[in-house]
């Protein structure tokens, strides 16, 4: 989980290094909003991927299978949009759902280790 951990953190940097650049570096509002929701996306799933190290202590040994969902979605949902944004080609943005479907795929993880973990 370590690693997971560490990969969290380098792409959290990304995600505030993005909206950054979106509110003081990048003129165009079409791509200003391309960074704002790749930013807000990675972000909260950054912070997703550090819950289920928590939720891992809790006992849903399930939990450990939704971080590498999550950070696969920050990379391609995330940095499509960040592509997009510098003038990577329109047919980028097709890419991008698989991230989405990667966001869903973790959260749908992440509820079924809520539901097992032990009762108190």
């Amino acid at each position: 989980m370590g690693g997971l951990l560490a990969l969290a953190a380098a792409l959290g940097f990304v995600s505030v290094a993005a909206g950054a650049f979106a509110a003081h570096g990048m003129s165009d509002p079409r791509a200003q909003e391309l960074l704002r929701t790749g930013s807000l996306y990675g972000f909260v799933h950054v912070l997703a991927t550090f819950a289920c190290a928590l939720l891992l202590q809790m006992g849903a040994e399930r939990a450990r299978l939704a971080p590498p969902f999550f950070l696969a979605g920050v990379v391609i949902f995330s940095g499509s949009l960040y592509a997009l944004a510098f003038g990577a080609p329109r047919w980028t943005g097709a890419i991008t759902p698989i991230g989405g479907l990667a966001f869903l795929v973790g959260w749908a993880i992440v509820a079924w280790a809520a539901l097992g973990l032990p009762q108190r």
